[in-house]
């Protein structure tokens, strides 16, 4: 009788006695719940659901003394599968979830790092608030907030991390430490784009923006003409005013039937006539199969079902990129991608995104209009990756979160220039072991440009 090996056992480590009741490891009833995420299957040594400051400094002494590598994960719904590993430790954080009303007035609030975005909108909603924050309600705060945070009114307020007013780490030496203007704004730059690399984030404050009712609709379009349909409905977001901000998946066609796609765009209002202005030259862009419009409250976009994950995404390959503008060069190579890959999607950033100065922060992309992403599964990587490098020469920079590689090419893409010479500096500063390095890991040395 032939069975499949599976993954290798994880080994068994003794834990502190002070992690013994939040440590949760293989053969426990809970394991299998923990292990996962949302594309990636991990058989970590063990999970430990922190509950404050001082049990994450007891993971990262024992990780540094036996040497285990360490991951934390605010939600497990990252596409790039980095909130788990195999036999090492995983920082769990969902227990730091509180989301506190520090000002109503200015709308100043402080979210805990393992809180769900979709959690926080809820909180915020009863005083009129939001913040622009993916369009997925179960993703967590701290991995979001490190990286960048591409939302669903991002051209009219930009990026998650262009609201952080300060944020709280537990330091690779156990130390915490809150960095804002004032205070290590070196390590603040950094933390807004490159944060995992710091430390292990455990709340942030944001300001908050008013924000009531959105007008939502949903558009399914016939994009056999795919390069022709990509490059009208990008003209027209880039001229749609800043309330418009639109996401697009493309689908290909099974059996070589023509690729569909569907449009999720957000008006960040009321006005039915200035929404019905601002949608029309999207709804030209192709042949509409359906669209449908409704007002709904900016937190009913983002529910949290806080299901447990378990690898249930299949794409667990994925390619990420930035472009200034599509042209028609651009989608040409985008359709040939889609057709190779079976999916793409394209999120419109620009506006108020590009308001930011490059040099604020270490997410420094600040030119580009939309963020792209192709996925498939593990069969097809190959055909992914050679329409990719086709499609490179348009591309300008790529986003951490949504990009399954870190070789050297992905973080000088992310991190371009004296940015990343900044970071390195940095990193042998606030952790010159490298604890941090399972996400996007900087060297220990600038590279030559």
């Amino acid at each position: 009788m032939h069975t499949t090996a599976g993954p290798p056992p994880a080994p068994r480590h003794t834990f502190p006695e002070s992690l013994a009741t939040v440590t949760i490891r293989p053969g426990d009833r809970d394991y299998d719940a923990v292990r996962h995420t949302y594309t990636r299957l991990g058989s970590p040594a063990a999970v430990i659901r922190v509950r404050d400051r001082q049990d994450i400094a007891d993971t990262l002494a024992h990780a540094r003394t036996t040497g285990v590598p360490v991951t934390a994960r605010s939600g497990g719904h990252g596409i790039s599968g980095r909130s788990t590993n195999d036999q090492g430790v995983v920082i769990d954080l969902s227990r730091l979830n509180t989301v506190e009303i520090l000002d109503s007035r200015s709308g100043l609030v402080r979210v805990g790092a393992g809180a769900r975005w979709g959690d926080v909108a809820a909180a915020l909603a009863p005083h009129g608030l939001g913040l622009s924050s993916g369009d997925t309600g179960d993703v967590g705060v701290g991995g979001l907030a490190t990286a960048g945070g591409i939302g669903l009114m991002s051209r009219l307020h930009g990026l998650t991390i262009d609201h952080m007013r300060a944020a709280e780490l537990v330091l690779a030496d156990g130390s915490l430490i809150r960095t804002d203007p004032e205070h290590r704004p070196d390590l603040f730059w950094a933390v807004r784009g490159a944060g995992t690399n710091f430390g292990v984030a455990t709340a942030f404050e944001f300001q908050a923006q008013p924000v009531r009712d959105v007008i939502v609709a949903m558009t399914v379009y016939d994009a056999a003409d795919t390069a022709a349909f990509l490059t009208r409905w990008a003209a027209a977001v880039e001229a749609a005013p800043r309330s418009l901000t639109s996401f697009l998946t493309l689908v290909a066609g099974p059996g070589g039937r023509a690729a569909v796609a569907q449009a999720m765009t957000v008006y960040a209002g009321t006005d039915a006539t200035q929404a019905r202005e601002a949608l029309a030259p999207l709804l030209s862009a192709g042949p509409v199969l359906r669209n449908h419009a409704t007002v709904a409250p900016y937190h009913r976009l983002l529910p949290a079902g806080h299901e447990p994950q378990h690898a249930q995404q299949p794409l667990t390959v994925s390619r990420s990129g930035l472009l200034d503008h599509i042209t028609r060069p651009a989608a040409e190579s985008m359709a040939a991608l889609m057709n190779a890959a079976g999916m793409v999607q394209l999120r419109s950033v620009g506006a108020a995104v590009n308001d930011t100065p490059p040099t604020a922060m270490a997410y420094s992309h600040r030119t580009q209009s939309f963020s792209l992403m192709a996925a498939t599964v593990p069969a097809l990587r190959d055909g992914l990756d050679e329409y990719w490098e086709r499609l490179q020469p348009h591309v300008n920079g790529l986003y951490p979160s949504f990009e399954t590689r870190t070789g050297l090419r992905q973080l000088q893409d992310a991190f371009p220039g004296q940015v990343l010479d900044r970071l390195v500096s940095l990193k042998a500063q606030y952790d010159p072991d490298h604890v941090f390095d399972n996400n996007f890991a900087l060297p220990s040395v600038p590279f030559p440009h």
